[in-house]
């Protein structure tokens, strides 16, 4: 069973500020509450190619992963696409102005879990979905009272 989950949240804030801050892997510490820290594994800016390692907790669990970036549209678009880690993952942002100023953006996380971690794929997409709201909460917080 694959895992794909889609959340999103209006700020109330430029699509450009929203897609600058949120793009920024050293940003992600600040909103992702489950992200401890954040390595470039290639030298910045952020592009197409470039590599980055996470660390996380999870489900009462350490991950280390690394993404690569796949596409990258700035102010429109970014996937990233998990080269290393405890399963294949792909997440994409993708934000759109709204016809109120702010910003509608969106997070998908999908991927194909392997071995038992497949068997736990229902509960694994629960977690995720209440994470990544929980997160997107968190950025429009910080960005609309920052």
């Amino acid at each position: 069973m694959a895992v794909d989950v889609l959340t999103d949240v209006v700020i109330n804030r430029s699509r450009e500020l929203v897609a600058a801050y949120s793009a920024d892997p050293g940003h992600a510490p600040a909103w992702y509450s489950r992200i401890h820290s954040v390595t470039w594994e290639t030298e910045p800016p952020l592009r197409v190619s470039s590599r980055m390692t996470f660390v996380a907790h999870f489900l009462g669990g350490r991950l280390t992963y690394t993404y690569e970036v796949a596409d990258y549209a700035p102010g429109l678009r970014l996937v990233m696409r998990a080269v290393t880690g405890p399963f294949p993952m792909e997440t994409t942002y993708t934000w759109a102005d709204t016809s109120e100023g702010g910003t509608r953006m969106t997070l998908r996380n999908r991927g194909e879990p392997r071995g038992l971690r497949r068997l736990a794929a229902p509960v694994l997409e629960a977690a995720i979905r209440r994470a990544n709201r929980a997160d997107l909460a968190r950025l429009k917080e910080l960005l609309e009272t920052g």
